[in-house]
């Protein structure tokens, strides 16, 4: 008979878990307060008295839900190794959000003749709308989200997640790492031998941090010895004169502006539907990567409080959606169970509320903390091949090849920025991403890259879940996928669009994806006369 009693609260894996899902969720805060002030044009007081704030208790709601959750569990299944589900604002769509929705209707509200203030508020309600339709159709998938993943292999689900934890976080965080070795390189080293080598450290203080202390340490004392540091002694006096509180305020008629806004029924369609079905597709992957470390948790339940965490976010003024974070093996890894998720949330809370961001900033580098989320990446990456059967090794393997292509999308387009940058052209990104003839004469194959990348999530998860019925000789099955394939793309969802120096676009509609659409309907085709052919000859399909 199960124990009724759930585990303990807080334990001291929460601790090393905390910080390791604090310096995710900071990364995010710090992009927002760069982005939304650099590239948005918001006010200081829009930023520290809106935005954040309403991110802050955005992210509260679901850290509470999901620790409660966790324990839930632990009662139900007498178990004290449960570990809640990691929450926080999705990377992804921060960047979609700024760069695809936000920034054009900001540039077009100038065009307008809307001052630089108007159309700062302009984009931010246009942002809240798209936020609050992300919430709902985040709400509305929870609906039908276990079906989907009681008929989805857990190779296709873990592929995906595995190519973005090694592509966009592990790779970038390892190369920032070796970018700053006299920073990075001892807190990767402490990580390295706390959690692969499972190494307790003096003092009883966890190894996380160990690491954030000794990396903030070292960028301190390269501060102070003339050396370049991501730190600097006279940034904390603006930092903490912008330290005020600041309450979550309703923005109900700033959101009903937004929506009510011509701009707002124009990227509708092409950037906030796809990101808001990516965004389920995401929580799904993460709750199979938690039943996988051994925490099985309802679909339902868990992905409509995430869609009621970016309702609130935009009801209190955050234009940014929240999701089902990735990392929850790697958090498990560390000990973490349901205190960490609280910590986080409480942490954030009162850091958004007291106008703190910019201070903790100022003194805590980033890179004191990113080997954490470097291991995550990898923990993350070694999941998908470790549960999942042997034999589907390779398909998990194939399904790796989207992520790593959007990856490499980003690195093309960050490229010719700076490029432009340099020739002082603002025109340049755009005009050499058009260039598909100049790539192709030095051997990338741009318009490939971009066809591969566009609706990566999707795409994986139909290959990878192709490969697996393919090594389980379910060649009917593979061809059904092949339909799934062939239906999302002729209406868009992956591989059509193009490549803007924000970022690819995708081009929803009917049939702007009809020759991927044929060639995925061919290969359907294929599979189908294979299953055919061979049914008379060996067992098919377990019979």
């Amino acid at each position: 008979m199960s124990d009724p009693r759930p585990q303990p609260w807080f334990v001291k894996g929460d601790l090393d878990g905390f910080f390791g899902l604090a310096v995710d969720n900071l990364i995010q805060f710090l992009l927002i307060l760069g982005l939304c002030a650099g590239v948005l044009g918001f006010s200081s007081e829009l930023v520290l008295g809106r935005v954040l704030p309403g991110a802050a208790l955005s992210i509260l709601v679901g850290n509470v839900f999901y620790g409660w959750q966790a324990q839930r569990l632990s009662a139900a299944e007498g178990r004290t190794d449960v570990t809640a589900l990691p929450y926080g604002i999705n990377t992804v769509s921060l960047f979609a959000f700024v760069f695809l929705v936000m920034l054009p209707v900001r540039l077009a509200a100038l065009e307008g003749g809307a001052s630089s203030e108007e159309a700062a508020e302009i984009a931010w309600q246009v942002g809240l709308a798209a936020c609050l339709v992300s919430g709902v159709l985040e709400g509305l998938g929870s609906l039908v989200a276990e079906p989907i993943r009681k008929v989805t292999p857990r190779a296709a689900l873990l592929s995906t997640l595995a190519g973005i934890a090694i592509s966009f976080i592990a790779i970038d965080f390892a190369v920032r790492t070796f970018e700053a070795p006299l920073l990075a390189l001892l807190p990767l080293a402490v990580i390295l031998a706390t959690y692969f080598g499972r190494t307790d450290l003096p003092l009883r203080i966890p190894g996380g941090a160990w690491a954030v202390l000794l990396g903030s340490a070292a960028a301190w004392i390269l501060a102070a010895a003339g050396e370049p540091s991501p730190v600097d002694a006279a940034a904390l006096g603006p930092a903490a004169e912008a330290a005020g509180f600041a309450l979550p305020v309703p923005v109900i008629g700033d959101l009903v502006a937004g929506f009510e806004h011509p701009l707002f029924g124009q990227f509708f369609v092409p950037v906030i539907l796809p990101m808001g079905l990516f965004n389920i597709l995401g929580s799904l992957q993460n709750i199979e990567s938690a039943e996988a470390a051994g925490d099985a948790y309802p679909a339902l339940p868990s992905l409509a409080v995430n869609g009621a965490g970016s309702i609130v976010a935009a009801a209190f003024g955050s234009c940014f959606p929240t999701t089902i974070y990735i990392g929850h093996p790697g958090w498990k890894g560390l000990g973490a169970r349901s205190g960490y998720s609280i910590l986080n949330g409480v942490f954030f809370t009162v850091l958004a509320l007291g106008g703190l961001t910019g201070l903790l900033a100022a003194l805590v580098p980033l890179e004191a903390g990113m080997a954490i989320v470097l291991w995550i990446g990898i923990v993350i990456t070694a999941q998908a091949f470790q549960a999942t059967p042997r034999e589907h090794a390779p398909a998990v393997a194939f399904g790796l090849f989207p992520s790593i292509a959007a990856w490499g999308v980003l690195i093309m387009t960050q490229t010719a920025g700076a490029a432009g940058l340099v020739a002082e052209d603002p025109t340049l990104a755009a005009r050499t991403l058009e260039s598909g003839a100049a790539f192709a004469r030095s051997g990338a194959h741009l318009d490939g890259l971009v066809a591969l990348s566009q609706g990566f999530m999707l795409t994986c998860v139909v290959w990878a879940a192709a490969s697996t019925m393919l090594i389980e000789r379910r060649f009917l099955a593979a061809a059904t996928w092949m339909g799934v394939g062939a239906a999302l793309a002729f209406v868009g969802f992956i591989h059509t669009g193009e490549l803007t120096p924000a970022g690819g676009v995708l081009e929803i509609g009917l049939g702007t994806g009809w020759r991927w659409a044929l060639g995925y309907a061919l290969a359907g085709a294929f599979f189908a006369l294979v299953h055919l052919w061979a049914r008379g000859r060996e067992p098919v399909d377990g019979h």
